[in-house]
């Protein structure tokens, strides 16, 4: 079992009620206590500002998302980890995630204490639908097994057509960090086709498509043009049933926001980043190996502030 595994194990075991004296604590003082007798490095006083100033959305981020919002190579959050006294990033998160959320549970603007206008009911519904998404994820098994078979699949094929690019273009941006062969595919008909099947001649064995409202029959045709490879389809859409998730090997569902003009995607791009992490979890030596490789370039070539 990986390291990330093991944390998520940890976390997810059941305890008895009540409170520690150390959960009573007030947030901060908590998360201040971490840091407390530490010497750390101008780097790693950084990433602890950082969590200070952002810990409800700082807690939640991967470490590489965590590296890239600090302005910091991922290895420096491991190294920053272990100062710490943890085995790495994971087993820190898992104590700042508490932390985090009990911090949230303390503020004192709640939804029923303010008054909420259109822009503030359209959040909310986009925080149910990240709930919707919260039990999905329940499933941890599920989700790593997924995992392991977008990682195993070389090539893999992401899919997303119309509405959907922004998020595939996404899932493929962060997915090529971690794995050696990433195809994305944007446009349909025949362009989609010839893809599909040449990402089948070179072993590619999945794909994963990203069906947004309205869904696009072109969307429809793709997912059964790859069925036809011999393709196996793990699909990402919104839940409402209908003939594209009677045509995937496996259908996740994430609602959309559909209070604005537009729709948004919390939900579903919150989706993405937890199979990003069961892919990174299921190869743990090659995400390490790809991620060091990539920051050493990032570096060299003065790619980031």
């Amino acid at each position: 079992m990986s390291s990330g595994q093991q944390a998520r194990a940890q976390a997810a075991a059941i305890t008895p009620g009540g409170q520690s004296s150390e959960e009573v604590r007030p947030p901060a003082d908590r998360l201040l206590a971490l840091f407390d007798g530490r010497r750390l490095s101008p780097g790693q006083r950084r990433i602890a500002q950082y969590l200070i100033d952002h810990l409800t959305e700082a807690a939640f981020l991967s470490i590489t998302e965590l590296a890239e919002r600090v302005g910091v190579s991922q290895p420096s959050v491991t190294r920053f980890a272990a100062s710490l006294g943890f085995s790495g990033y994971p087993a820190l998160r898992d104590v700042l995630q508490p932390i985090a959320l009990s911090a949230v549970a303390g503020a004192p603007d709640t939804r029923e204490q303010i008054r909420r206008n259109e822009l503030q009911e359209a959040v909310d519904a986009e925080i149910e639908n990240l709930e919707n998404v919260r039990r999905l994820l329940a499933d941890t098994d599920q989700v790593l097994n997924i995992g392991r078979e977008l990682a195993a699949s070389v090539p893999l094929t992401v899919l997303g057509l119309r509405i959907s690019v922004s998020l595939a273009e996404y899932f493929a941006y962060a997915a090529r960090r971690i794995h050696p062969d990433v195809r994305l595919v944007t446009r349909g008909g025949s362009v989609a086709f010839d893809a599909l099947l040449q990402s089948r001649a070179a072993g590619g064995t999945w794909v994963l498509a990203f069906a947004m409202p309205r869904h696009a029959k072109e969307t429809l045709a793709a997912i059964r043009a790859a069925r036809s490879t011999g393709l196996r389809v793990v699909l990402i859409t919104d839940p409402t049933l209908g003939p594209l998730v009677d045509e995937a090997d496996v259908a996740l569902t994430a609602g959309t926001g559909s209070r604005l003009v537009f729709d948004s995607y919390a939900a579903p791009g919150m989706l993405s980043a937890a199979l990003l992490q069961a892919m990174a979890d299921a190869d743990p030596e090659r995400t390490q190996a790809r991620l060091e490789g990539y920051e050493a370039v990032a570096d060299q070539h003065g790619f980031f502030l």
